[in-house]
């Protein structure tokens, strides 16, 4: 029998906040048996995030910085006992990373953190957790890590 959710994404820019989203995710993962697939956005360089800085998160920028982001996203998500962890890193905006990667993986269900989302800026033009609910092909998780 096909499990629920057998492809997971959980996106991550290292933050604790995201950390608590890869601990859920994490812990899904395993109870399912599931695949999870951990995935950072990230700019080439610093001049390329302002037009992604609206919902307050930290733009990850550069790919070793991402692969360190992953690496940290690793180890938590094994504490948490998931045990088929891949990370995918996409260079772009969050939003349009994390849809395509959900795309690609033909993922059963996104897991974001709420960060962002309840901001003036967020209310205004939009954040990461509301813009992928509104856009993703599959079911999305917020998980309350702040406010």
């Amino acid at each position: 029998m096909k499990s629920m959710f057998s492809k997971i994404v959980v996106g991550t820019d290292g933050s604790k906040s995201s950390h608590l989203a890869v601990r859920r995710a994490a812990g899904i993962a395993a109870a399912f048996s599931s695949e999870l697939v951990l995935a950072s956005a990230y700019f080439a360089k610093e001049a390329d995030t302002q037009a992604s800085r609206r919902d307050e998160s930290s733009p990850v920028v550069g790919d070793e910085h991402a692969e360190e982001v992953l690496g940290s996203a690793m180890e938590v998500a094994r504490e948490e006992g998931a045990e088929k962890v891949r990370a995918v890193l996409r260079e772009g905006a969050p939003v349009d990373a994390l849809m395509a990667v959900v795309t690609e993986e033909k993922a059963d269900l996104l897991v974001v953190g709420n960060r962002g989302i309840n901001s003036l800026t967020g209310r205004l033009l939009g954040s990461v957790p509301a813009d992928v609910a509104r856009q993703s092909d599959c079911d999305v998780m917020i998980v309350h890590t702040v406010g």
